[in-house]
């Protein structure tokens, strides 16, 4: 069933890992994709063939979600090419772990300029250019409900994600535009594994009620829901997806 039929997503960070999949899922249910991507050009382009091969609509737009020009004009580009955008899902963001002691003013800097304020520039342009009846799509993270050291700068900034995801969704209501955010537990993605010892991994898999660390596909799947008119009903809320880790 084609749930999302003509329907036009811009999904940020989507040349690999999780935006990718939920690249792949929403083509599935008849979305005509956008693939926001900052500088993995090769992967972006690769998504975008992917995509068309599986007789998708789908083209990969540059942009920096931190720099509020580049923003700007991916809007103009995305809807100059489709006309308009229904779909914003939120999923750029990076991740450095080190001790609060230990982190540097520029990474402390980069997570919020990458995680907040990429969210904050392109939510800024879905309140007036946004389709009514849309959805907009944030991503948090499941490490805010515990305690682990050496996040504390990454669950800082998506706890700000959450509160702009709150607020933003009273303030475009109005326009039948819902706003949600999902947040996953470890999944199976570069950005989680890489520099990760197998017994780490696996310990934390043991938080699972499944005894294992989530699949992007897994969170692709409650994109599609909470991107669907079944999901109209719901805004202001924030989804753990995390098989029970917490």
């Amino acid at each position: 069933m084609k749930t999302l039929k003509e329907k036009v997503v811009l999904i940020t960070g989507a040349s690999r890992g999780i935006g990718a999949a939920i690249a792949h899922k929403l083509a599935e249910a008849g979305a005509k994709i956008i693939v926001n991507y900052a500088g993995s050009t090769e992967a972006a382009e690769q998504t975008v063939k992917e995509l068309q091969q599986k007789g998708a609509e789908a083209i990969a737009l540059q942009a920096d979600v931190s720099k509020t020009a580049e923003v700007k004009r991916m809007f103009d580009e995305a809807i100059a090419h489709y006309g308009r955008i229904d779909v914003l899902v939120n999923n750029a963001g990076i991740m450095i772990t080190k001790l609060l002691k230990d982190t540097t003013d520029e990474e402390f800097s980069r997570q919020f300029d990458i995680n907040v304020k990429g969210t904050f520039n392109t939510m800024r342009e879905a309140a007036d250019r946004l389709a009514d009846n849309g959805s907009i799509i944030n991503f948090s993270t499941s490490v805010n409900r515990i305690m682990l050291p050496g996040y504390s700068t990454y669950v800082a900034t998506k706890a700000a994600v959450e509160q702009l995801t709150r607020v933003f969704s009273k303030e475009i209501g109005g326009r039948g535009i819902n706003v949600n955010s999902v947040s996953p537990g470890p999944t199976n993605t570069e950005l989680f594994t890489n520099g990760k010892p197998q017994e780490v991994i696996d310990r934390l898999a043991a938080l699972s009620a499944f005894n294992r660390i989530g699949e992007p596909e897994d969170i692709a799947k409650v994109v599609l829901f909470l991107a669907s008119d079944e999901a109209s009903w719901i805004t202001a809320q924030n989804l753990g997806v995390n098989g029970g880790m917490a």
